[in-house]
This record gives structure tokens, sequence and C-alpha cells, in this order.
């Protein structure tokens, strides 16, 4: 069946080495068995063609969210290292690991109402009422007189995180064009450093102010709230996701933005006529994303516990992989002798655009090399990089070099995480979770990882203390168990549409049933043809 002569693509059972290769066909691709890749494959869409210009704007806003959390993540631990803001609060070596755990458990708390939110009021709204709630949170820090106000305000930021860390990368997937979802979805988690190198480098310049005013930290304590206020402001004129709209039963609606936005005003696109077609037969008009309260599809099917074991996996290994070096970076550089607060916070401060380069970077081997190469690989190398900190942190008393090494380190372990686990910890929960608890599988998400953060928050100041460099063989071990689990177990992802995933998890074997592919053959009068691949 010739492809521009069908409305949709259909897989045509006869063997590869039946079709001459010689003659008509002109060109061969190998495709998983996608109606979606095959329309990708004729509509050919540049990338930089107007419409997508408009609907990267749009994901922009979504990308906005991560940032918010990203000011929190180094704000926090460097701020710790200058004497005014810990003398002015009380912060002491008892109380420290408590202070950084609540923006966690703020997160944990709002971890329950997130989903809901999202799938109640849609993606936007949720956008925007986390934005708000933010911006309570930053008010209190930064005008916080007392211990008692900063641990408020660091809890009801954390609250307002969660909510804008579920709706925001459920935006940008569900908005995300089909060919470069993986880089647009994945460029979320990398503009978390957006926040991050903010907040350090004004950090580290403000620490130079020859001043004992409140104001060198009371700056970055309020800065905390940019990223939500450009939410707040934007988010208004963003489409809704058409998904959303789908499941409210506004077909019409998901119709426009879809030919507004991927179509280039074409009605007649076949990627839309795909995608519209696959979202109105599996996205349910009375799925679990109607009731708030029902969290129950995320574990009552066999298909559905495994997309949530996936999730859990992503939020335990992509957390539990080293001690957060955001917020104790410049304990462990004083523990490796570094103990000037200038170098410290100048340590601190480059690991953020260091991370935020290997994340973009490994954005384009997302569809090269596909989710479970790249996450066996940096997990695998995360490994690696432990064992030489762990060496070095055992053996670097009254050795400045062998201290130096493991610092280097360390930020070998960085690049090699944020290559690849940085942008997969929003892409791939996204990918895998259904659109009717997708919203509410992004807020467990949340609330997993942030169970995690709290162990591996106040644990490992304690723990570095009393056992110094034996506490590090256990994220060795935990690392290296990540790339049995991930061959065993993930799925892959690329090269099919949101709805398409779906069916994978369908199968006896989803691991097996998401590499099966076919061949698509392009003859020269521009038709393509999907055969059994051999």
């Amino acid at each position: 069946m010739d492809f521009k002569d069908a409305d949709h693509v259909e897989a045509i059972h006869q063997t590869h080495a039946g079709i001459d290769k010689h003659g008509e066909t002109v060109a061969e691709t190998r495709i998983h068995e996608s109606r979606m890749e095959a329309a990708l494959l004729e509509e050919r869409p540049f990338a930089w063609r107007k419409s997508f210009l408009k609907l990267y704007a749009c994901i922009f806003v979504g990308y906005l969210c991560s940032a918010t959390n990203g000011f929190d993540a180094n704000t926090f631990g460097g701020l710790s290292a200058i004497p005014s803001f810990v003398n002015f609060f009380g912060i002491t070596t008892s109380n420290q690991g408590l202070v950084a755990a609540l923006y966690v458990i703020g997160n944990v708390a709002g971890s329950f109402f997130a989903g809901p939110c999202a799938d109640e009021y849609g993606r936007k709204i949720g956008m925007a009422i986390g934005s708000a709630v933010c911006i309570i949170g930053t008010i209190l820090q930064a005008a916080g007189q007392n211990l008692s106000t900063l641990m408020a305000g660091r809890f009801v930021l954390g609250m307002g995180a969660v909510l804008v860390q579920t709706a925001g990368p459920s935006y940008v997937v569900e908005m995300a064009y089909p060919k470069y979802r993986g880089q647009l979805t994945g460029g979320f988690q990398a503009c978390f450093f957006l926040g991050t190198i903010v907040s350090t480098w004004l950090e580290y310049g403000l620490n130079y102010c020859d001043t004992t005013s409140s104001f060198v930290w009371r700056i970055p304590l309020a800065v905390q709230g940019l990223p939500s206020i450009l939410v707040l402001i934007f988010v208004w004129f963003i489409p809704e996701s058409p998904r959303w709209y789908i499941g409210r039963d506004q077909h019409e609606k998901a119709r426009e933005i879809l030919v507004k936005y991927h179509g280039d005003g074409n009605a007649d696109s076949k990627v839309v006529a795909v995608e519209l077609e696959e979202m109105i037969d599996v996205i349910s008009i009375s799925g679990s994303d109607q009731r708030f309260w029902d969290f129950a599809p995320l574990f009552n099917t066999r298909s559905a516990r495994y997309r949530t074991f996936l999730v859990t996996c992503i939020a335990w290994f992509g957390q539990l992989d080293l001690p957060p070096t955001s917020y104790y970076f410049p304990l462990m550089a004083k523990t490796a002798g570094i103990t000037s607060v200038q170098t410290q916070l100048l340590l601190n401060a480059l690991q953020t655009p260091i991370m935020m380069v290997a994340a973009l970077c490994g954005l384009r081997f997302v569809e090269k090399l596909g989710r479970r190469k790249l996450l066996m690989f940096s997990s695998a190398g995360m490994s690696a990089s432990v064992i030489v900190i762990t060496a070095c942190t055992a053996n670097q008393a009254g050795k400045p070099a062998v201290g130096g090494t493991g610092v280097a380190f360390l930020y070998v372990f960085l690049v090699v995480f944020a290559f690849a686990w940085t942008p997969m910890q929003s892409l791939y929960p996204s990918e895998v979770l259904p659109f009717n608890t997708r919203a509410k599988g992004l807020a467990y998400m949340n609330f997993m990882v942030n169970c995690v953060n709290i162990l591996n928050t106040y644990v490992p100041p304690v723990a570095i203390t009393n056992s110094g460099w034996r506490f590090y063989i256990l994220y060795i071990v935990w690392d290296a168990f990540g790339v049995v689990i991930i061959y065993f177990f993930f799925v892959e992802t690329k090269g099919r549409n949101l709805e398409e995933i779906d069916q994978i998890f369908e199968y006896d074997h989803p691991v097996k049933a998401s590499f099966e592919t076919k061949m698509a053959l392009t003859k020269e009068d521009g038709t393509i043809k999907v055969v059994d691949h051999e």
C-alpha cells in the first residue's frame, strides 16, 4: 500500500528480499511499526520553520518550571558557605540537614495535590498555581528575620515547586512535535541549570562585596522567585495541551492547536491526522484524570504496574547516585582539603555550567542511541567515577594532589550523570506514562524523588563525618546495579508517538516488543511502503 494514497500507514507483510532495491526503491529506513514515524518520513518538516519557533517559545515557558527547582538546588548549598547567613539564622551542623530537607519535605507534601491540580484545571493552570505558591515561599525566605520563617519559606517553596514540576513536563511532552520529542522533553530537565547557574554565580559574586549587610544572601533568596514570576506572566499567552482537550472531549480545540503548531497551518497534514486519531483512540474521556482522588490506575493492571516500576527506577537511580553535590559541594571540597570559602563557592558555581553543557550534548544522542543505551552508559560511568572518588577520599590525608584528583573526578561524575540522567528524568517517565495517569504518575515520581532526597540530604553529612570514604561504597554498588535493571526492564521508546508507546506495555515481553522494527521503503515517486524487516 502506498503511504500517500492512504489515510494512514499499514504494515505490509512481505519480506524485505521481495522488494526490488535496484529498481523503484531509492531509500530504505529501518523504523518501528509506527504510523507516526512513516508520516514523519513523508513530511520531513524543517526544524526552524515559523510554526516551530512559536512552539519552542510555548515549550520554553514550561522549561521555566524546571529553572524554578534549579534555583533552590544550589542556592542553599552556596549560602551555607557564607558566614553571615549561617550566623544570622543560627544554622549549625545539627540543624543544617533539616533546613535543607524542608524544601524536599514540602515537595513530598505537595505531591498529593500536584497530579489532580494539573488534571482538573489543565497543564497551564497547574503551572500558574504552582508558580504563585513558589512566589509566596520566596517572599517568606527573602524577608525572614529568624530561622522559623526561613524554614517555613523553604517548605512552602517546596510545595509550589512540585506543582510546577508535575504540570511543566506534562505540558512539554504533550506539546512537543513527535520528531523532536526526545530533545524537547529532555531539554526540560536541562533547563534546571538555568536556575543553578544564576544562583551559584550570583552568590559567588556577592561574596566579594566587602559588607556585613544581609543583602549578600537576601538577594539570592529573592531571585529564586524570578522564573515563577515569568511563568505567571507568559502562561496566559500559550495554548493548553491538545491531549488535555481530548481528555475533556473538546476535539476541535485540540485539532486547531495541532494544525497551528504541528501542521504549520496545513489542515491536511498527515502528522496531525495521525496524532489526532491516535489521541482520540487512546485517551479516555472518563479516565482517572477526571477523578482527582483516583490513583489506582497507577497500580491496578500488569501494564500499569510495569510503568510505575520504571518511573520508580528513574526516581531512585536518578537521585541515589551520590550525595547531593548541589547542597554539600562546599563540605565535600573542605573534606578534600580546600578550606577557602571563595574557592568552595567557585567550585560550587563551576559545576552547574559544566553539567548544563553535558546535558545539552546528551540531547543530541537521545534519538541516535536511544534511551536504554544512554542510561546504561551513564550509570556505568557514574559507578566508575565513584570508585575513583572513594579511593582518593580514603587516601587524601596529607596528600593535596590526591584530594584534588577526587574533586576532579567529582566533576567527571557530574558530566557523565548530566549527559544522560538529566534529560531522562523528565523525558522517560513522561513517555512511559499514558495521558490519563501522566500527571498523577509524574506527581508520584516527584514523591519518590523527594523521599529519596530526604534520605540522601539528611544522612550524608552525618555518614561522611562518621564513616568517611566507606560511605561512598553504597553509591558504587547502587550505580552498577542500575545498569542491570535498565538492561533487563527498561523499554526503548524512541521512534514512537506517545500513544504508540502505550501499546508496548500490552505485550507479554515489553522490552522485546520495543525493539521490533519494520523497513520503510521510499520509492522514486516519493511514496513509502512499510514492510517486515528481516
